[in-house]
């Protein structure tokens, strides 16, 4: 898996090449700021780009900017945004595009490095993976949105848990329910939201993140 990295604090930087060189990952570049990051991917075409969001010159939302302008051009490229901050307008830009291996997790909340070792193989595999305060605020920002006012309080929670990237088991385990009542709310959600059901998990986030983000 050939990954490139675009921090801008160079401690954090090599934190995170040693971190994946160790879990055998092949970082082929690592950079500090968003123009550097779109030059990269295209002179190495790699498979994974981990990134954070704030870079020079404006230290703003270069790096997510960047992503979503590479995703758009491969939607194939796996990206883990890492980041200290949630930026709701183009976090849901870039999760309407396809949910399917994109992650975003907040630096302060990653307390254990194989936490986030698990997260970066779910989005490499082309799975999702999401901070709960990523969803919740992604969520806030539909508020006025009436089908999502017609969740009940546990819809909402398992809608929650789902654009997180869970199973229906997973679910059940998290909130201490029965997998079958579990499935009971997903199918409501679905209903209420009018989006198509599907067997596939990484294709119901994508159908969930995709409400959210519009």
């Amino acid at each position: 898996m050939r990954v490139v990295v675009a921090e801008d604090t160079a401690i954090l930087r090599a934190g995170l090449v040693q971190l994946l060189e160790e879990e055998g990952y092949q970082v082929v570049a690592a950079v500090p700021d968003a123009e550097q990051l779109r030059v990269a991917v295209l002179e190495h075409g790699p498979d994974l780009v981990v990134s954070d969001i704030r870079m020079p010159p404006t230290h703003t939302d270069e790096g997510l900017r960047a992503v979503i302008d590479l995703r758009s051009a491969n939607p194939k490229l796996a990206v883990l945004i890492f980041s200290q901050y949630v930026e709701t307008q183009y976090a849901s830009r870039l999760l309407a595009g396809g949910s399917a291996g994109v992650g975003y997790l907040l630096k302060e909340r990653v307390l254990d490095a194989q936490d986030f070792i698990d997260a970066l193989e779910r989005v490499a595999a082309g799975g999702t993976a999401l901070d709960p305060e990523v969803v919740n605020q992604l969520m806030g920002a539909s508020q006025t949105r009436s089908s999502v006012d017609e969740l009940s309080p546990r819809e909402r929670e398992v809608l929650a848990l789902m654009a997180e990237g869970r199973s229906n088991a997973a679910i059940a385990t998290g909130l201490v329910v029965t997998e079958r009542a579990v499935e009971k709310h997903v199918a409501n959600i679905f209903l209420k939201l009018d989006l198509p059901v599907s067997a596939a998990d990484h294709r119901r986030v994508l159908a969930v993140l995709r409400h959210l983000g519009a």
